[in-house]
């Protein structure tokens, strides 16, 4: 049966901790794979009771008395085939769409500043992230360090870092192209001008 990627997401996320509600996978969703991978929450809770219904997933209710009567799932040895099948399959990357790339592509159109602007803005995001990922690797070295997926959380944590770096990088070679360019465009006062010599 055809599954979108939400079937694997919510799998994966029950492989990692059974029994859990609609709201604690969102909650779990939000706090790790959303740095990389954009979920639909209005997706979860159908996609759950069709995981359920195909024996993937066993529905059951918390014992928690903070949570009385609140439905949870857990993954069947069914699932976790079905997860392992799909984890081997090779993965594929649609195109990303970057409104930020979109907008430096055609920056040419744009008033003079306005591509500094955005790289600057970028960098700033940039410069966020990689306090973010650092601070999520120290976590998961602390708070996870007896978890077997910890290494696997680490190798995508170190990727991002990477990449952050390697753009923060590339937006600092960025920012002096486009200060050359801009200086190059911008016209020079008349008194720099040089004059053509008069024929008598």
């Amino acid at each position: 049966m055809a599954r979108n990627q939400t079937s694997y997401m919510i799998l994966g996320g029950l492989s990692i901790q059974p029994n859990l509600s609609g709201y604690d996978l969102r909650k779990g969703i939000e706090s790790s794979v959303s740095y990389f991978w954009r979920e639909s929450y209005g997706q979860i809770y159908p996609t759950l009771k069709r995981l359920a219904a195909e024996g993937l997933i066993v529905a059951g209710k918390s014992d928690s008395r903070s949570r009385k009567g609140r439905q949870v799932y857990s993954l069947t040895e069914a699932g976790r085939a079905c997860l392992r099948e799909w984890l081997a399959v090779p993965f594929k990357n649609d195109p990303p769409r970057n409104e930020f790339l979109l907008k430096l592509f055609f920056g040419r159109e744009a008033a003079p500043g306005v591509s500094i602007a955005h790289v600057q803005d970028l960098q700033e995001r940039n410069r966020r992230m990689l306090a973010t990922l650092l601070a999520l690797e120290t976590m998961a070295k602390t708070e996870a360090s007896q978890n077997p997926h910890q290494p696997f959380w680490l190798l995508t944590i170190s990727l991002g870092t990477a990449l952050t770096r390697a753009a923060l990088e590339w937006g600092e070679s960025a920012l002096a192209k486009l200060a050359e360019m801009e200086a190059a465009a911008a016209p020079r006062p008349r008194s720099a001008r040089r004059r053509k010599p008069r024929v008598n």
